[in-house]
């Protein structure tokens, strides 16, 4: 599969089979995760692979109410509790270096997307979990302080065959040159 085929086709999955994703399958993704970039190349995550069936219910329990991942995360083969360390990208000698004090969403975020599509062209199915209490999922999960939990992403494998995606932007919709608003393409 193609990068530019895994990125138009990666969809949120949120129904799985029965079918265990095994841990040769998983080491393979976090192989992938390890090379995505970071601040100063810190590499804050840290991932949780949770698969004791009584531990997956606590944390999905940590859901809001209404989180349509709930149902999926319950079937899920695992779920991945993605973790990362606070006070490190973003700053240097232990400060912050950007006023965004929350740098580590990025690289997390970059983490999860490479995650997420590494799993897409291995067949599995994934969805990113945010909606959630992430203090209660942390104390389940027994991070460490000086860490947080941000997100989970249920994996397994699709249930269902991948629908087209919804409605995206326009390219010229969002891209500007120099400014903001003055559009580069038309």
């Amino acid at each position: 599969m193609e990068l530019q085929e895994a990125i138009f086709k990666r969809r949120s999955v949120r129904r799985f089979t029965e079918d265990a994703v095994t841990d040769e399958e998983l080491k393979k993704i976090f192989e992938s995760v390890r090379w995505s970039p970071s601040w100063a190349n810190t590499q804050t995550w840290e991932f949780i692979v949770v698969r004791d069936k009584e531990l997956i219910e606590k944390v999905t329990g940590t859901y809001s109410d209404k989180n349509p991942a709930t149902k999926c995360s319950l079937s899920a083969s695992a779920l991945i509790v993605l973790c990362a360390k606070t006070g490190v990208s973003g700053c240097y000698d232990g400060k912050e270096a950007t006023p965004l004090s929350n740098w580590y969403m990025f690289d997390l975020g970059i983490a999860a997307q490479t995650l997420c599509l590494q799993a897409h062209e291995m067949g599995l199915g994934t969805v990113v979990v945010g909606l959630m209490n992430q203090d209660a999922c942390k104390k389940l999960v027994a991070a460490p302080e000086g860490y947080e939990v941000v997100a989970v992403i249920p994996i397994g494998r699709p249930a269902v065959a991948a629908k087209e995606g919804p409605q995206r932007k326009e390219v010229p919709d969002f891209v500007y040159l120099n400014q903001f608003g003055k559009k580069m393409f038309e």
